[in-house]
């Protein structure tokens, strides 16, 4: 018994070792192991992409159109939320139609104030013959300027170490030119970025607000409209007896030449032979 289970033994450790070295020789070594860990991934090899812009570049406009009971009541109501919400009145302009008064301003008011501002205009406002609000996102446009204007310095940084390290006249003049042409590039993109940068931080209001006179002849009554009829009946025959009175020396002269030509005509009737 005791030689069976010896061989048992022996069996059993012949086995086992022999797994071990199978699986040693199917599968890596350390050292192989190792340099598969040094060898980076398709992942790896792409680069992240940009962190996203949490501030989104909005471009805010609006434009309302209203009547109102009193148009200068209305104006520095206006004058009094610009100045509220720290905002700038670009331009104010006033006007008289056949049966309203009106004004019309532009208001350019902080982007976190704009909804407040338009609220305080609206609070009274019955009906709005107009009321457009637009947002317009030009945060791509903004990454991608900043992006180029990035570039375009970097660009410009070698081309004066070109410039420092050039000899001839000829190579300075063609990095001169180079250098030029980059900088109206960054001028034009710089200009662009502060006008959107502009836009964004200081949305603009256009407004319009009215009142309708009471000079039309819809309320009037019927004997307020034959007295109107009677006085211009009136002015109307005072304004053809003047209108003559500045023609008299046309009628004198007509007068004249009718005399004239009687007279005339007269001296040159045949007279009648007596019989």
């Amino acid at each position: 018994m005791k030689i069976v289970s010896l061989l048992l033994f022996v069996f059993m450790m012949a086995c086992s070792q022999g797994s071990s070295n199978k699986s040693y020789e199917g599968g890596s070594s350390m050292s192989d192991l190792e340099i598969a860990e040094e060898i980076p991934t398709a992942q790896q090899l792409t680069p992240p992409p940009p962190p996203l812009n949490k501030e989104q570049k909005i471009i805010k406009t609006a434009r309302l159109a209203f009547e109102t009971k009193d148009v200068e009541a209305t104006h520095k109501k206006i004058l009094q939320l610009a100045s509220q919400y720290k905002g700038l009145v670009q331009n104010d302009n006033s006007g008289k139609d056949y049966n309203r008064i009106y004004k019309n301003m532009t208001v350019r008011i902080p982007t976190e104030n704009f909804q407040q501002f338009i609220d305080g205009i609206s609070e009274g406002v019955a009906y709005f013959d107009q009321k457009d609000i637009s947002r317009q996102d030009v945060s791509e446009e903004f990454v991608d300027l900043e992006a180029r204007l990035k570039a375009k310095r970097v660009l410009e940084e070698r081309y004066l170490e070109l410039l420092k390290k050039a000899n001839k006249v000829e190579e300075m003049l063609q990095i001169e030119r180079e250098l030029s042409t980059i900088r109206e590039e960054i001028e034009a993109k710089q200009g662009r970025l502060q006008y959107l940068q502009s836009q964004v931080s200081m949305s603009t209001v256009n407004i319009e607000f009215y009142k309708t006179t009471a000079e039309t002849g819809i309320t009037q009554s019927y004997g307020q409209k034959m007295k109107n009829a009677l006085q211009g009946g009136w002015n109307g025959i005072s304004v053809f007896f003047l209108g003559i009175l500045y023609l008299w020396p046309l009628f004198l002269v007509a007068i004249i030449v009718v005399i004239i030509l009687r007279i005339f005509l007269k001296k040159r009737k045949p007279k009648n032979p007596k019989n």
